[in-house]
């Protein structure tokens, strides 16, 4: 089967460009910020940097996944004009939205019963997400099937690494994910948590490190020891980042020096408005396919 489409939720956190580019349409998660619901609609809405800075004028954005029947309308969209449909969704280990797509996608089958749909728990977020997503897109432009293509990100979805760290706590302390008084000391000592995805698709925090440029460095490191292919990997790069270009760069910078037969310069992405929601300002993280991840 050829005339099939690859689709994607907005929490892939790529470009509007990029997807586009892709040929990958985008369902769209929502959040709620002042009393007010917006698509996460990858900042045309609202910026991404209007909305870090409401957070950083202590806004706490709530999150909503996209529910059944926004599922259901996104793909009879899509299936009216294609033979079938692959669609990756967030992580299941961070959100109910591959249940609520399951379900979408049984109520499809009854109405185009000829047609093949595939939901795919993507165990993975952020610009790891995209970067399953670009790296199938590109796949299915080398001509793989709708079954090759599915078994393919069946096979491959767990090597991708995501690595995160942040550098401002504000945001964790108000949400309740850590304590006043552990905010205030990790600020104090300038503690950076570092932390990751899991082979479940959940974000583990895995070490504290003791300075910005530490920690640059010690996420750059991770990328050293898992890559596939040590220094020769040859495949690429994502980076997001929640409004803090420049620490984002500091990483690049690193990994295009340390890896110098990647396959084009580190794509930097923002963190979108949903994921954004739950990490705050001052957080980066790096994406890159490695060894399979097992815990």
């Amino acid at each position: 089967m050829k005339n099939y489409v690859l689709s994607s939720s907005s929490t892939a956190d790529l470009s509007a460009e990029h997807f586009e580019e892709l040929g990958v349409p985008v369902v769209f998660f929502h959040y709620t910020i002042d009393g007010k619901v917006y698509p996460d609609d990858l900042g045309k809405t609202v910026s991404f940097k209007e909305f870090y800075e409401m957070i950083d004028q202590g806004a706490m954005p709530t999150t909503s996944q996209v529910n059944v029947q926004e599922y259901l309308d996104h793909f009879e969209k899509i299936l009216q004009d294609a033979d079938g449909l692959i669609h990756l969704t967030l992580s299941s280990g961070i959100s109910g939205s591959y249940n609520s797509a399951v379900l979408a996608a049984e109520e499809a089958r009854e109405k185009y019963p000829d047609k093949k749909i595939f939901v795919v728990d993507s165990l993975a977020a952020s610009s790891g997400f995209g970067l399953l997503v670009d790296a199938a897109a590109r796949k299915k432009e080398q001509g793989f099937s709708i079954d090759e293509l599915h078994t393919w990100i069946e096979e491959n979805k767990l090597r991708i690494h995501h690595w995160f760290f942040s550098t401002d706590l504000k945001h964790f302390r108000r949400g309740g994910r850590i304590s006043a008084s552990s905010a205030a000391l990790g600020t104090l000592l300038n503690i950076c948590p570092l932390m990751n995805v899991d082979h479940q698709g959940k974000l583990i925090p895995r070490t504290k490190v003791r300075g910005k440029k530490k920690v640059i460095r010690e996420i750059a490191q991770k990328m050293i020891d898992h890559a596939e292919g040590g220094e020769n990997y040859h495949d690429k790069c994502f980076i997001s980042h929640s409004n803090c270009l420049e620490d984002a760069q500091a990483v690049a910078a690193i990994v295009e020096e340390a890896f110098p037969h990647l396959d084009g310069k580190v794509v930097i992405n923002s963190i979108g408005t949903v994921i954004g929601s739950h990490t705050g300002p001052g957080t980066v993280a790096l994406f890159f396919f490695g060894d399979k991840r097992t815990e």
